[in-house]
């Protein structure tokens, strides 16, 4: 059976220390470790991580071993994150989210998984993002937390 590839944003991997978020982060990054799901991060989030603290690092790294795909920014994804903003979708400020999004969406990948509740995980964004998507011809992108994708805590 082919593997789910889930792409995670960086508060996914700051959620891991995060007593609010953390259950759910682990949770997932130990789907990760059991080989349950397939990571996927991009260059994004490496140029994120890389003024993040050390022990941020570390948790990133536990993702490159546990086979992380990574996926570089394209011009491709570049100019659907800036039809993204040209559709007020997100602002500018916003630009990281927005690629977090079209890199996802231009990948296929099968879930995107964020805390980001305000620009990501949000019931009208994602249909915006969606209306976008299917408008340029790609498909519809799922976008969850992490609590409703990772397995932990769910009886078999």
């Amino acid at each position: 059976m082919k593997k789910q590839r889930i792409y995670i944003d960086t508060s996914v991997i700051g959620g891991c220390f995060d007593d609010e978020f953390s259950e759910w982060s682990n949770g997932l990054f130990n789907d990760f470790k059991e080989r349950i799901f397939k990571p996927v991060i991009s260059e994004v989030t490496s140029y994120e991580i890389a003024d993040a603290p050390d022990y941020i690092k570390e948790k990133y790294s536990e993702l490159l071993k546990y086979g992380a795909e990574e996926i570089e920014i394209s011009s491709e994804a570049e100019e659907l994150a800036d039809y993204y903003q040209k559709k007020k979708i997100l602002s500018p400020n916003y630009r990281d989210d927005a690629l977090h999004i079209a890199i996802a969406t231009i990948s296929e990948i099968d879930i995107l998984v964020s805390w980001n509740f305000k620009h990501i995980v949000h019931f009208d964004k994602i249909r915006q993002f969606n209306s976008v998507n299917l408008e340029f011809g790609y498909k519809a992108i799922q976008i969850y937390s992490p609590r409703e994708v990772t397995n932990y805590g769910k009886e078999d």
